[in-house]
């Protein structure tokens, strides 16, 4: 598949990520991110953008098996939610469409595979995250302990469906 040809210019543009939240019963593992020049110091899911070409369910199979060297089968993937995430009237970067899955089963021992990017591995309860946690990925975390996570969710808008951290 080719890159953007500019034909829709004039369209509004999103960026799609993806997230994946490895689970054993209430815990999860999260990666404190380093390094990387966003949200360095917080805790987080292993997460990336979706690359062109690629379905979203490719994207966090891909990157779970970089970020944490385990691979997970598409099939065991449980979509959580959807994020539409932005700043109204901000960077066209900073207008994105995220997709939250979790994962119970997967083969290989979860390990920082990315040094240059994480500085931390841990196994948290969800009703006692690490301090701090990434703010929209807070959001999500938050409403899997309630048991109550909203098919889609909004966060960055006036209107935002569930609360901010």
């Amino acid at each position: 598949m080719s890159g953007d040809d500019g034909s829709a210019d004039h369209r509004f543009r999103v960026v799609p990520a993806v997230y994946v939240y490895l689970r054993r019963d209430d815990r999860v593992l999260l990666q404190r991110r380093a390094g990387t020049g966003f949200m360095d110091g917080r805790w987080a899911a292993a997460a990336g953008h979706v690359e062109a070409g690629e379905s979203v369910v490719r994207a966090a199979v891909r990157e779970v098996r970089e970020e944490l060297g385990v691979h997970v089968s598409p099939g065991d993937l449980r979509p959580v939610t959807t994020m539409h995430r932005g700043q109204p009237g901000g960077p066209a970067l900073e207008q994105r469409v995220d997709f939250f899955y979790e994962a119970v089963r997967w083969a290989g021992e979860p390990a920082i595979r990315e040094a240059g990017k994480a500085d931390g591995l841990g196994w948290f309860a969800l009703g006692t995250l690490p301090e701090p946690v990434v703010p929209h990925e807070l959001v999500v975390l938050r409403a899997l302990r309630a048991g109550a996570v909203p098919a889609i969710v909004s966060y960055g808008f006036d209107d935002d469906i569930g609360s901010h951290p």
